[in-house]
């Protein structure tokens, strides 16, 4: 018995059963268990009481097990929960910090806005109650100047960077910011007033006399200044104040205004009296438009009088590229035509290339003079629509419309010169509209071989050309006239039109007056002014152009293929070289070559009608 009880101690017959809910290890040795087998083997009684136990322990995993299970599945819940609770900390955490970082960037956005602000704000002006009845309160009357400078702005027409307009209460917004009652708005306000550059206009309006109204303006660095007028005059009123507040605190953008408006001698007066006084920054603007406005009223001398003017504003400002325009303007109309070729070299550098940072509009005069006939219809048209649809350049040389037909017949597009000669509208008491349009007239007529009718428009022109403003903007086109007069019999007016520039120098005068002695028969002086116009300006292709032609005209073909080799080099989007040097080779016998030059002219007179028959003719001969 001693035995079967410590075999029975050995197996944990006596242990008590785990509590409920909890997971006891079993006392069982494997040592133990093996003896108390052995034991059991010839003991009856000790073996029921083993299998008793064996089966109270197989019980006993079992339960185990199931409940391993069950917690299990419990911790697998209890897991997810705390990714869930692990993820949505995350996301609020995150989203917290994009909170933060929008505010954080708002309140940057804001405070460099107020440092950066250069704008124009009007305030509310200061007005009699007796007048309140009439609805003139002090809102009333600022809205009304802001209605002035703004549409003075848009009638500038400048590319200069137009300041922001606006009255006091136009940025309002309704957010308030929390525990503050104080609006974005007003808290945007309080950072300008505090780190800005605004300009702030207020005013008053008073009556006086017995029938008559004072309006007062003052601001920011502009000095109180009254005007007076009758009870029924508040509009002139506004319109005088709105125009002396936009000169003191926009000087470039007035002086552009007056200019473009055709009111030069104001324009001039304004920046001789202006200039010493405003900002640097404002200087080259101011500058600019002086120099237009006296190219403008084309008096004798006005393009060497406008030239230091332009020269000056570069030097101010060498990134102003209406200005490098400007020169270029200057320079071709004093006969510099290879000078015009160095400032867009100067400008293309300063603009790091082309395309750079200079618009592509800026470069118009370069490229008019060396004939890149695409690229100038394209500055053109996106002038025009960047401008109101009647372009930059209207108080200069007519409007603007009527150049793009001037450049469309000389790319041979004769349909589409006609129809917009048809659709523009030209202004009879306008000399330089008059001028274009009759210079447009005359080169359609010639490109349709009506030389008679083109003789009587070049006599238009003439009439027009006489007026300074026309013979100061763009002086070399009255020698295209020359060469017309003499096939149509009127040898005199040729040599006058060639005569009329006096001592000014022009590749195109030049070439024509070559043309016009070989039409006479004096080959050898045609030769000797074709090379002065090569040797005048290096860089114009035209002078090459207008001597091949020649050449081949009299038979030397290779003489004429090097001439337009060299006008192509100097102008590739020029497809009238193109088109003779594909003449000479077909007329040489080197129909694939001269193909490809017909192909090559085709890409920039696509509308070109005896281009594209004698593409056709010489495609039918390879063939």
């Amino acid at each position: 018995m001693a035995e079967s009880r410590r075999v029975s101690e050995l197996l944990g017959a006596d242990t008590e059963a785990p509590a409920e809910g909890s997971v006891a290890e079993s006392p069982l040795d494997p040592t133990a268990a093996a003896l108390a087998a052995e034991a059991a083997k010839s003991d009856p009684e000790l073996a029921q009481k083993a299998s008793a136990y064996f089966d109270k322990q197989t019980h006993l995993v079992e339960v185990q097990t199931e409940h391993l299970h069950e917690q299990r599945v419990v911790n697998l819940q209890l897991l997810k929960l705390k990714r869930f609770g692990e993820r949505l900390r995350l996301g609020f955490q995150v989203f917290v910090i994009l909170v933060a970082t929008v505010i954080g960037i708002g309140i940057v956005i804001v405070i460099r806005d107020a440092v950066a602000s250069r704008s124009v704000v009007i305030d509310p002006f200061d007005a009699p109650p007796s007048l309140a009845a009439d609805g003139l309160n002090g809102k009333v009357l600022a809205a009304g100047l802001l209605d002035v400078l703004t549409r003075i702005q848009a009638a500038s027409r400048a590319n200069i960077e137009h300041r922001n307009l606006s009255n006091a209460w136009t940025n309002e917004i309704s957010m308030e910011v929390p525990e503050t009652g104080i609006s974005i708005g007003q808290l945007e306000r309080v950072l300008k007033a505090r780190f800005g550059h605004d300009q702030h206009i207020e005013g008053d309006l008073v009556k006086s006399g017995s029938a008559g109204l004072a309006l007062t303006v003052r601001g920011t660095r502009i000095l109180p200044k009254t005007f007076s007028g009758e009870a029924g005059s508040l509009d002139k009123l506004l319109t005088q104040a709105g125009e002396y507040i936009f000169g003191q605190s926009q000087p470039g953008l007035w002086a552009a205004y007056l200019t473009n408006n055709d009111r030069d001698d104001e324009a001039i007066r304004f920046a001789q009296s202006a200039y010493n006084t405003v900002e640097a920054s404002e200087k080259p603007y101011v500058l600019n438009y002086w120099a237009n406005a006296i190219a403008d009223l084309g008096r004798e001398g006005a393009m060497r009088e406008a030239l230091p003017l332009w020269r000056e504003t570069l030097r101010l400002k060498p990134d102003y590229w209406a200005g490098y325009n400007n020169l270029m303007f200057a320079l071709a109309g004093l006969g510099d035509e290879e000078g015009v070729v160095r400032v867009a070299e100067q400008m293309m550098q300063a603009a790091g290339g082309r395309p750079g940072r200079a618009s592509e509009s800026e470069y118009q005069n370069y490229d008019q003079l060396v004939w890149d006939l695409p690229a100038c219809r394209a500055e053109a048209i996106a002038d025009i629509e960047s401008h109101g649809g009647i372009g930059s350049t209207v108080s200069v040389s007519g409007a603007e419309n009527l150049s793009v037909a001037q450049i469309e017949v000389q790319m041979h597009d004769v349909e589409a010169a006609a129809l917009r000669l048809k659709t523009t509208p030209v202004d009879e008491k306008d000399v330089p509209d008059v001028a274009a349009a009759t210079l447009d007239r005359a080169l359609l007529a010639e490109e349709t071989g009506e030389l008679t009718a083109a003789a009587h428009e070049w006599d238009a022109y003439g009439t027009a050309y006489a007026n300074p403003i026309v013979s100061t903007q763009n002086p070399q086109y009255i020698c295209y006239s020359a060469v017309t007069y003499e096939k149509t019999g009127q040898p005199g007016k040729a040599d006058a039109a060639l005569n009329a520039v006096g001592k000014l120098t022009f590749v195109d005068c030049y070439r024509f007056r070559g043309d016009v002695l070989d039409l006479r028969g004096d080959w050898t002086g045609a030769q000797q002014w074709y090379a002065k116009a090569v040797e005048l300006a290096p860089s114009i292709p035209s002078g090459y152009y207008s001597w091949g032609v020649a050449l081949a005209r009299h038979g030397d073909l290779a003489g004429a293929a090097a001439k337009f080799k060299d006008a192509n080099l100097k102008s590739p989007h020029w497809a009238d070289p193109l088109k003779a040097w594909g003449d000479v080779l077909k007329a040489q016998g080197k129909i694939k070559e001269a193909l490809g030059k017909y192909d090559a002219a085709l890409k920039y007179a696509p509308n070109w009608k005896q281009l594209k028959e004698a593409r056709v003719a010489v495609a039918k001969q390879r063939t």
